[in-house]
Protein backbone atom coordinates (compact mmCIF):
# COMPACT_ATOMS: atom_id res chain seq x y z
CA UNK A 1 0.00 0.00 0.00
CA UNK A 2 1.24 3.27 -1.17
CA UNK A 3 2.23 5.84 1.68
CA UNK A 4 3.20 9.46 1.73
CA UNK A 5 6.53 10.03 2.26
CA UNK A 6 7.24 13.17 5.49
CA UNK A 7 8.80 15.58 4.39
CA UNK A 8 12.33 16.30 5.48
CA UNK A 9 13.00 19.82 4.15
CA UNK A 10 15.52 22.19 5.93
CA UNK A 11 16.66 19.61 8.51
CA UNK A 12 20.32 19.12 8.37
CA UNK A 13 21.02 15.47 8.63
CA UNK A 14 19.79 12.97 6.07
CA UNK A 15 16.71 10.89 6.49
CA UNK A 16 18.64 7.87 6.92
CA UNK A 17 20.19 9.13 10.11
CA UNK A 18 16.63 10.96 11.42
CA UNK A 19 14.82 7.42 10.56
CA UNK A 20 17.55 5.50 12.22
CA UNK A 21 17.37 7.40 15.41
CA UNK A 22 13.92 7.12 15.63
CA UNK A 23 13.77 3.51 14.94
CA UNK A 24 16.44 2.70 17.73
CA UNK A 25 14.40 4.95 20.15
CA UNK A 26 10.77 3.36 19.63
CA UNK A 27 12.08 -0.06 19.02
CA UNK A 28 14.83 -0.65 22.13
CA UNK A 29 14.01 0.65 25.63
CA UNK A 30 16.92 3.52 24.84
CA UNK A 31 16.63 6.92 26.30
CA UNK A 32 17.25 9.87 24.20
CA UNK A 33 20.94 10.46 25.30
CA UNK A 34 21.75 6.56 25.29
CA UNK A 35 20.47 7.36 20.98
CA UNK A 36 22.70 9.94 20.88
CA UNK A 37 26.21 8.27 22.75
CA UNK A 38 25.48 5.02 20.10
CA UNK A 39 25.30 8.03 17.27
CA UNK A 40 28.48 9.64 18.45
CA UNK A 41 29.80 6.05 18.40
CA UNK A 42 29.18 6.05 14.76
CA UNK A 43 30.66 9.44 14.33
CA UNK A 44 27.89 11.05 14.18
CA UNK A 45 27.55 14.23 16.25
CA UNK A 46 23.45 14.77 16.99
CA UNK A 47 22.59 15.84 20.46
CA UNK A 48 19.62 13.95 22.71
CA UNK A 49 17.71 16.97 21.93
CA UNK A 50 17.33 16.56 18.53
CA UNK A 51 16.37 12.80 18.79
CA UNK A 52 13.79 13.92 21.12
CA UNK A 53 12.05 16.46 18.32
CA UNK A 54 12.83 14.19 15.54
CA UNK A 55 11.26 11.37 17.84
CA UNK A 56 8.31 13.94 18.13
CA UNK A 57 7.82 14.80 15.05
CA UNK A 58 8.17 11.74 12.51
CA UNK A 59 7.31 9.09 15.15
CA UNK A 60 3.39 9.14 14.88
CA UNK A 61 3.68 9.51 11.19
CA UNK A 62 6.21 6.12 11.05
CA UNK A 63 3.78 4.95 13.05
CA UNK A 64 0.42 6.00 11.14
CA UNK A 65 2.34 4.38 7.64
CA UNK A 66 2.60 1.54 9.55
CA UNK A 67 -0.88 0.80 10.75
CA UNK A 68 -2.23 2.20 7.11
CA UNK A 69 -0.08 -1.31 5.99
CA UNK A 70 -1.50 -3.80 8.13
CA UNK A 71 -4.15 -6.19 7.95
CA UNK A 72 -7.92 -4.89 8.68
CA UNK A 73 -8.67 -4.79 12.39
CA UNK A 74 -10.05 -8.21 13.19
CA UNK A 75 -13.32 -8.75 14.85
CA UNK A 76 -12.21 -10.01 18.55
CA UNK A 77 -10.58 -7.68 20.63
CA UNK A 78 -8.69 -8.36 23.76
CA UNK A 79 -9.20 -5.55 25.99
CA UNK A 80 -7.81 -4.86 29.13
CA UNK A 81 -6.47 -1.42 31.54
CA UNK A 82 -3.02 -1.02 33.19
CA UNK A 83 -2.06 1.67 36.24
CA UNK A 84 0.89 3.90 35.18
CA UNK A 85 2.54 6.65 37.30
CA UNK A 86 2.51 10.05 35.50
CA UNK A 87 4.29 12.57 37.52
CA UNK A 88 3.57 10.19 40.95
CA UNK A 89 -0.04 10.21 40.41
CA UNK A 90 -2.18 6.99 39.28
CA UNK A 91 -3.46 7.02 35.81
CA UNK A 92 -5.03 4.44 33.48
CA UNK A 93 -3.39 2.85 30.33
CA UNK A 94 -6.66 1.52 28.37
CA UNK A 95 -5.99 -0.93 26.02
CA UNK A 96 -7.31 -3.10 22.99
CA UNK A 97 -5.26 -5.83 21.36
CA UNK A 98 -6.97 -8.10 18.47
CA UNK A 99 -5.88 -11.18 16.36
CA UNK A 100 -3.73 -9.14 14.06
CA UNK A 101 -1.78 -7.16 16.83
CA UNK A 102 -3.46 -3.91 16.34
CA UNK A 103 -3.13 -2.08 19.37
CA UNK A 104 -5.31 0.97 20.50
CA UNK A 105 -4.35 2.99 23.46
CA UNK A 106 -5.88 5.55 25.33
CA UNK A 107 -4.55 7.39 29.09
CA UNK A 108 -7.45 8.27 31.12
CA UNK A 109 -7.20 9.37 34.82
CA UNK A 110 -10.41 7.00 35.71
CA UNK A 111 -11.37 3.22 35.50
CA UNK A 112 -15.05 3.64 35.66
CA UNK A 113 -18.40 3.37 33.40
CA UNK A 114 -17.75 6.52 31.78
CA UNK A 115 -13.84 6.10 31.31
CA UNK A 116 -14.86 2.61 29.79
CA UNK A 117 -17.81 4.21 27.95
CA UNK A 118 -14.82 6.47 25.71
CA UNK A 119 -12.87 3.94 25.41
CA UNK A 120 -15.72 1.74 23.70
CA UNK A 121 -16.43 4.82 21.80
CA UNK A 122 -12.80 5.28 20.37
CA UNK A 123 -12.62 1.83 19.49
CA UNK A 124 -15.53 1.85 17.28
CA UNK A 125 -14.08 5.38 16.02
CA UNK A 126 -10.56 4.50 15.06
CA UNK A 127 -11.07 0.98 13.44
CA UNK A 128 -14.01 1.62 11.68
CA UNK A 129 -15.72 -1.91 12.87
CA UNK A 130 -17.90 -3.08 14.78
CA UNK A 131 -16.12 -5.96 16.64
CA UNK A 132 -17.81 -10.07 16.83
CA UNK A 133 -16.40 -10.49 20.37
CA UNK A 134 -14.50 -8.65 22.44
CA UNK A 135 -13.19 -10.28 25.73
CA UNK A 136 -12.57 -8.78 28.99
CA UNK A 137 -11.20 -9.51 32.87
CA UNK A 138 -14.08 -9.32 35.33
CA UNK A 139 -14.47 -5.32 35.62
CA UNK A 140 -17.96 -4.29 36.08
CA UNK A 141 -17.18 -0.94 34.43
CA UNK A 142 -16.39 -2.68 30.54
CA UNK A 143 -20.20 -4.97 31.00
CA UNK A 144 -21.88 -1.26 32.04
CA UNK A 145 -20.23 0.61 29.06
CA UNK A 146 -21.11 -2.50 26.83
CA UNK A 147 -24.60 -2.83 26.92
CA UNK A 148 -24.98 1.38 26.79
CA UNK A 149 -22.51 1.83 23.93
CA UNK A 150 -22.38 -1.52 21.62
CA UNK A 151 -25.03 -4.31 22.89
CA UNK A 152 -24.73 -6.32 20.43
CA UNK A 153 -21.62 -7.31 20.68
CA UNK A 154 -20.59 -10.57 22.46
CA UNK A 155 -18.90 -9.87 25.73
CA UNK A 156 -16.26 -12.51 27.23
CA UNK A 157 -15.83 -11.81 30.75
CA UNK A 158 -13.09 -13.82 32.03
CA UNK A 159 -9.46 -13.32 33.90
CA UNK A 160 -7.96 -16.28 31.88
CA UNK A 161 -9.35 -15.28 28.56
CA UNK A 162 -7.24 -12.09 28.63
CA UNK A 163 -3.93 -12.99 28.32
CA UNK A 164 -3.09 -11.41 24.74
CA UNK A 165 -4.04 -8.46 26.25
CA UNK A 166 -2.12 -8.39 29.22
CA UNK A 167 1.19 -9.96 27.47
CA UNK A 168 1.08 -7.00 25.85
CA UNK A 169 1.86 -4.61 28.25
CA UNK A 170 5.29 -6.45 28.77
CA UNK A 171 6.96 -3.74 26.16
CA UNK A 172 5.35 -0.90 27.23
CA UNK A 173 6.07 -1.34 31.13
CA UNK A 174 9.41 -2.04 29.97
CA UNK A 175 9.80 1.73 28.49
CA UNK A 176 7.78 2.91 31.10
CA UNK A 177 10.64 1.64 33.58
CA UNK A 178 13.30 2.72 31.27
CA UNK A 179 11.94 6.67 30.91
CA UNK A 180 11.61 6.80 34.83
CA UNK A 181 8.07 7.35 34.36
CA UNK A 182 6.19 9.52 31.99
CA UNK A 183 5.89 13.46 33.12
CA UNK A 184 2.43 14.23 31.26
CA UNK A 185 -0.68 12.65 29.74
CA UNK A 186 -0.19 14.18 26.74
CA UNK A 187 3.42 12.87 26.79
CA UNK A 188 1.97 9.26 28.09
CA UNK A 189 -0.58 9.31 24.59
CA UNK A 190 1.82 10.87 22.13
CA UNK A 191 4.39 8.49 23.32
CA UNK A 192 2.40 5.00 23.54
CA UNK A 193 0.50 5.69 19.95
CA UNK A 194 3.64 5.75 18.00
CA UNK A 195 5.58 3.06 20.03
CA UNK A 196 2.29 0.72 19.55
CA UNK A 197 2.45 1.89 15.62
CA UNK A 198 6.07 1.30 15.30
CA UNK A 199 7.59 -1.67 17.82
CA UNK A 200 5.50 -4.71 16.84
CA UNK A 201 6.02 -3.94 13.51
CA UNK A 202 9.65 -5.31 14.33
CA UNK A 203 8.50 -8.51 16.85
CA UNK A 204 8.64 -11.37 14.56
CA UNK A 205 7.50 -13.59 17.39
CA UNK A 206 11.10 -14.84 17.51
CA UNK A 207 10.75 -18.04 19.45
CA UNK A 208 7.69 -19.00 17.36
CA UNK A 209 10.02 -19.10 13.95
CA UNK A 210 13.22 -20.39 12.29
CA UNK A 211 16.47 -18.42 12.83
CA UNK A 212 16.44 -18.54 8.72
CA UNK A 213 12.35 -17.00 8.82
CA UNK A 214 12.94 -14.53 11.25
CA UNK A 215 15.87 -13.26 9.27
CA UNK A 216 13.81 -13.33 5.92
CA UNK A 217 10.53 -11.73 7.92
CA UNK A 218 13.31 -8.76 9.59
CA UNK A 219 14.83 -7.87 6.04
CA UNK A 220 11.05 -7.93 4.70
CA UNK A 221 9.85 -5.26 7.52
CA UNK A 222 13.32 -3.39 7.37
CA UNK A 223 12.14 -2.58 3.67
CA UNK A 224 8.89 -1.53 4.54
CA UNK A 225 10.28 0.45 6.86
CA UNK A 226 12.74 2.33 4.60
CA UNK A 227 9.59 2.94 2.29
CA UNK A 228 7.46 4.54 4.79
CA UNK A 229 10.25 6.57 6.11
CA UNK A 230 11.47 7.45 2.39
CA UNK A 231 14.76 6.00 3.11
CA UNK A 232 14.62 3.59 -0.10
CA UNK A 233 14.26 6.52 -2.47
CA UNK A 234 17.63 7.98 -1.29
CA UNK A 235 20.43 7.00 -3.93
CA UNK A 236 22.94 4.07 -2.67
CA UNK A 237 26.36 5.26 -1.80
CA UNK A 238 29.04 4.93 -4.35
Amino acid sequence: MPSVVPSYKNHRYPVEIISHCVWLYFRFPLSFREVEEMMLERGIIVSYETVRRWCRKFGQTYANALRRRRPKPGDKWHLDGVFIKINGVHKYLWRAVDAHGNVLDIVQNRRDKAAARRFFRRLLTSTGRVPRVIVTDRLKSYGAAHREVMPSVEHRSHKGLNNRAENSHQPTRQRERAMKGFRSVGGAQRFVSAFTGISPHFRTGRHLITARRHRLEMTVRFTIWNQITGAADMPAAA
